[in-house]
């Protein structure tokens, strides 16, 4: 059978979320636990990658396995083997032609940004941080100048593996509550440090360092060098994926409405 699973985190103490040699990844641990779990190995396939620091509310993964047992019991038996910041949220038997990444329609993200003249201490890690004060109405036009589909090499690293630098943003909303700012980001898919370059600009433009109009400027110049360096990746969360409604899975988790 196929499973699906829901998996939130906190990113900061794990180099991103894909496999690698040291074993310090979120996919490691999570299959580390499955496989405790299960009592064989279990290879999975998330919908997104993340990168080192960087939080996931609710990414999905898929595997396929010959063990028939309760959906819940793969959420409590796979959590009791997972360190403290790493959860499967629910679990879903699904067809097996899902798949996690190709079914995916959208991906979702959200970043949170403390205003404050003191650094961040309880929340260190899970916010970004600027000290001087920001223009919500600068920054919303300068995000809107984003929307629809466009070549996205401005806000490109330089390691990213996409095929093609054309993406499509369908929504970026912005929003206060207090200190704390949240951007969320809809788009059928994100290059490399795509949202991260983009904060990095809607920022100077937000305290004033360069105009609304620049956003235009650099995305039309189709190059990373025009562009505000990489902000941190503290306060970038992936939401998660958005899939057709057809195939049952759950939207959001509880933890989307924890956020500022």
């Amino acid at each position: 059978m196929r499973l699906a699973l829901g998996v939130s985190y906190l990113g900061q103490s794990y180099q991103g979320w894909q496999s690698q040699l040291s074993g310090q990844t979120v996919q490691d641990r999570l299959e580390h636990a499955l496989q405790r779990f299960a009592t064989q190995p279990v290879s999975t396939l998330c919908a997104g990658r993340t990168d080192a620091g960087v939080h996931g509310l609710m990414q999905v993964v898929h595997f396929d396995t010959p063990l028939h047992r309760d959906t819940s019991s793969w959420v409590r038996g796979t959590n009791t083997f997972l360190p403290p910041d790493i959860a499967v949220q629910w679990a879903r038997a699904v067809p097996d032609s899902f798949h996690a990444r190709a079914c995916a329609t959208a991906r979702r993200y959200a970043y949170v940004l403390l205003e404050s003249p003191v650094r961040p201490s309880v929340d260190a890690g899970r916010v970004g941080w600027v000290f001087r004060p920001l223009d919500e109405a600068a920054m919303r036009q300068a995000a809107n100048q984003l929307l629809g589909e466009h070549d996205f090499s401005s806000f490109r690293a330089s390691s990213c593996q996409a095929l093609s630098p054309v993406k499509t943003i369908t929504r970026i909303d912005i929003s206060r509550r207090g200190a704390y700012w949240r951007f969320e980001f809809e788009a059928n898919a994100f290059l490399h440090h795509m949202i991260r370059n983009i904060m990095g600009c809607l920022v100077r433009i937000g305290q004033g360092a360069e105009s609304v109009e620049w956003m235009s400027d650099v995305l039309a110049a189709r190059s990373r060098v025009v562009a505000a360096p990489t902000f941190a990746p503290d306060g970038l969360y992936f939401l998660g994926p958005v899939y057709d409604p057809s195939w049952g899975l759950p939207e959001r988790t509880a933890l989307y409405d924890a956020l500022p």
